[in-house]
């Protein structure tokens, strides 16, 4: 189990909503790619995908992944845009928003007696 599971994280790249992110922000970006040297990237780290987050030999190797199936396919997931947390909370059927809080019908005693004009005071 430990080999297979160690084969599907070194195949792994990154989720949707993290490339979303560094279309976004090229901060984000740049601390993506700026994790790892350049000597231990493919080609020295100078051909990057950014929608596929994947790095490439050569500019051949770039080209022929751009022409190919899979980049086009995560171009047309790209083009949705992630889900939010509020939707997500939204579709559980979990609301942030109650809205305004209308008055509880149940009053003290003191209240219904103030409304009958009732004095508990007095012993009589």
């Amino acid at each position: 189990m430990g080999a297979i599971r160690r084969i599907k994280m070194k195949r792994r790249t990154r989720d949707i909503d993290q490339i979303h992110a560094d279309l976004r922000s090229p901060k984000h970006l740049a601390e993506h790619t700026d994790a790892k040297p350049a000597e231990d990237l493919p080609g020295l780290g100078q051909w990057y995908c950014v929608e596929c987050a994947k790095w490439f030999e050569s500019e051949n190797s770039m080209e022929q992944h751009t022409r190919g199936k899979p980049h086009k396919r995560r171009l047309r997931a790209l083009k949705e845009e992630p889900y939010s947390q509020k939707e997500a909370d939204a579709a559980v059927g979990l609301r942030t928003d109650n809205g305004t809080r209308k008055p509880s019908k149940l009053t003290t005693i003191e209240e219904q007696a103030a409304t009958l004009n009732l004095d508990l005071n007095s012993d009589g």
